[in-house]
């Protein structure tokens, strides 16, 4: 935190906004710190707070109608891509398409604060073809609240973070042994959850011509077809493969307990 307060002290308003673009690009860099350093450099009177402020949303709204564009155009291939990192892709793109169906739109208002989210909902929006007006009404009102938030916890709490930092300073040893010891048992615990998740990396699939065969033959009653199709890629009025039923995936709880035991069961997706 000090060297950041002492780099946004000399370079100012360029650095916040840099660090806030390139976490709404989905770079994994601490725009939430930035802002609270900001905040701290505010009230030592080294920047104007509504400067900040401004700038900060700037650079979230930037990298967020990027992001939009881009999800317009690309759909799913780029909410893959940027969960590419994750342990399991699949869960990260519906972690964030299920905050669409539980809260609509709404999602744009608290997305900066939730990680993950933060990122996928921009492309998300896009590729779910929101209208580019209510998308940018929302996301500013969301990039505001988030701006305020961290700049003002910098603002009002610049004394206790001088405290706090000077007091990491004194422990010196201890907190660096302690750091380093929070990350290699993090970098551990990522390294389990993918072995524990790598099985459900290889998906078993079958060709179009081979389930066409079975829907023609003698076995169709044996076969179950499901759409599985993410919120927002599915309506009512979608053209599904015929004699498939559709299956929520954000109610998937729910749905399983309806789904037939005696028959083979093939599902796709987007």
């Amino acid at each position: 935190m000090q060297p950041l307060l002492s780099l946004i002290g000399h370079h100012g308003y360029l650095l916040v906004f840099f660090i806030v673009l390139a976490e709404a690009v989905g770079l994994p860099v601490p725009a939430a710190v930035a802002l609270v350093a900001g905040g701290a450099a505010a009230a030592a009177g080294m920047l104007g707070v509504f400067r900040l402020l401004l700038l900060a949303v700037l650079a979230m709204m930037t990298g967020d109608i990027l992001l939009f564009v881009a999800g317009r155009y690309m759909g799913w291939g780029l909410l893959g891509f940027l969960c590419k990192l994750s342990v399991n892709p699949e869960t990260c793109i519906l972690r964030s398409a299920e905050s669409f169906y539980k809260r609509g739109k709404a999602t744009l208002l608290f997305a900066k604060f939730l990680p993950g989210i933060n990122t996928m909902a921009p492309p998300l929006a896009g590729s779910m073809r929101m209208p580019l007006d209510d998308f940018l009404r929302l996301d500013v009102a969301g990039a505001s609240l988030y701006a305020t938030v961290y700049v003002a916890v910098g603002f009002l709490f610049r004394d206790f973070l001088v405290s706090l930092i000077r007091g990491f300073q004194t422990a010196g040893r201890a907190v660096e042994a302690a750091t380093v010891l929070a990350l290699v048992g993090y970098a551990l615990y990522r390294v389990w959850l993918y072995r524990k998740h790598a099985v459900y990396r290889v998906v078993p699939r079958i060709q179009v011509e081979e389930v066409t065969r079975m829907l023609a033959s003698e076995e169709r009653d044996k076969v179950l077809l499901m759409d599985v199709r993410s919120h927002g890629y599915y309506d009512a009025q979608t053209a599904r493969i015929k004699g498939s039923i559709r299956l929520e995936p954000n109610n998937l709880k729910e749905e399983l307990k309806n789904i037939p035991k005696d028959k083979d069961i093939y599902v796709y997706c987007t």
